[in-house]
């Protein structure tokens, strides 16, 4: 598994061309390095969830029945992953190409032809780079088969710990029924009103969070730090996952995921395609989400 370490003065990346994970990113804080994302497990080799942030290419979460329609045809996909349901499209699940590699910038690809099991043709890109206090994450997907909608999103995993706090507002988010799949939107209860900072409820999350500003911030007042999330305009929507004991006896509550979503949850279902955009062939959706340090 080809790794890559990318650095600053105030950061350092670790970088896998498999998945295009990051499998460790630290601030280097009054000395000491602390964790902005979750530090990958000794089996992030084998699967993309044991890294500390991977991308979505060419849509994220679940595509309900693994069919949907376009444009007056219809279409059908393959289960993966060991989901009912096609889960994330590809690039979680594939081995990328390291375009270029400086010590401060790395440039994955991945080219996905059309098969049996999806009918999505693309190139894509992820570029992660660090700069002064931050560290960027650009996506781009171009198409290289027939018009159809397309998404984008990232799956990091931060620290959680007794003190964390989330800022995030969003305007309504989608309620969670059978097969982790949405139901229908509904306002926000105040345990997952984000609109000012607060502590995660200790409970089973995993909802699809709509009219997001594109701003987020997490802090671990116990570490003294925290981090800014700025993404661009395509990143309106957010999905917040978090385990709990009853799904998972082994959990101990000691990280969550925010993901800066393009569109909303099992979209290709939804009228207006949920935020999915249609690209015909050689037409390019792009976005970069930023992590700035917190001190």
């Amino acid at each position: 598994m080809p790794e890559f370490r990318l650095s600053s003065p105030d950061l350092e990346v670790r970088v896998s061309t498999r998945f295009a994970a990051i499998l460790a990113c630290n601030a280097l804080i009054d000395g000491s390095r602390q964790p902005l994302l979750r530090p990958a497990s000794p089996d992030a080799a084998g699967t993309a969830t044991a890294a500390g942030c991977f991308p979505l290419v060419p849509f994220g979460n679940r595509l309900a029945g693994n069919q949907f329609s376009f444009e007056g045809r219809s279409y059908r996909v393959e289960p993966n992953a060991g989901d009912p349901c096609r889960l994330h499209g590809d690039g979680w699940l594939a081995e990328w190409q390291m375009a270029e590699a400086t010590p401060r910038r790395v440039n994955f690809r991945l080219d996905v032809a059309a098969s049996d099991a999806s009918p999505y043709a693309y190139e894509a890109h992820q570029i992660v780079a660090v700069e002064a206090g931050s560290l960027e994450v650009a996506l781009t997907v171009t198409n290289r088969g027939e018009r159809l909608p397309f998404g984008l999103g990232l799956h990091p995993y931060f620290a959680l710990t007794p003190q964390t706090t989330l800022l995030a507002p969003a305007a309504d988010y989608w309620l969670e029924g059978a097969g982790y799949l949405p139901t229908q939107r509904s306002g926000l209860p105040v345990d997952l009103d984000f609109s000012r900072p607060r502590a995660l409820p200790d409970s089973w999350i995993n909802n699809g969070f709509e009219g997001w500003s594109g701003d987020a911030e997490i802090r671990w007042p116990e570490r003294r730090f925290g981090v800014r999330i700025a993404a661009d305009r395509l990143f309106r929507r957010f999905v917040l996952f978090q385990l709990n004991a009853s799904f998972d006896p082994t959990w101990t509550r000691d990280w969550f995921c925010f993901e800066p979503m393009s569109h909303s949850p099992a979209a290709h279902r939804l009228a207006d395609l949920g935020g999915l955009v249609p690209l015909g062939t050689n037409e390019t959706l792009a976005g970069m989400v930023r992590f700035e340090i917190l001190h």
